[in-house]
């Protein structure tokens, strides 16, 4: 079990295939997020949030800006709070 705040959320919505353009829903965010973190994990999400910023540091702050104003906007009350790692 691991208990999602602010940062891993976004961390792992920014290592999403969603895109702005895309105009998520808080369906498609919480899917999106979910889905990230049951693939990867947390960690995985945190080190393509730096391999980005590292490669294309404009973009990159393009993104998370998107990122954290998505999550801002309401669509994080709809993402759990717990998430449940299915470890092998």
């Amino acid at each position: 079990m691991f208990h999602l705040n602010l940062d891993t959320m976004c961390e792992a919505l920014f290592a999403s295939h969603v895109q702005a353009s895309d105009r998520p829903d808080s369906r498609q965010v919480t899917a999106a997020i979910t889905g990230v973190l049951d693939q990867f994990g947390p960690q995985y999400c945190a080190g393509q949030v730096a391999q980005e910023f590292g490669d294309h540091p404009e973009s990159a702050a393009a993104r998370m800006r998107w990122v954290r104003e998505t999550m801002a906007s309401g669509l994080r009350s709809s993402v759990p709070l717990v998430w449940y790692a299915e470890r092998a």
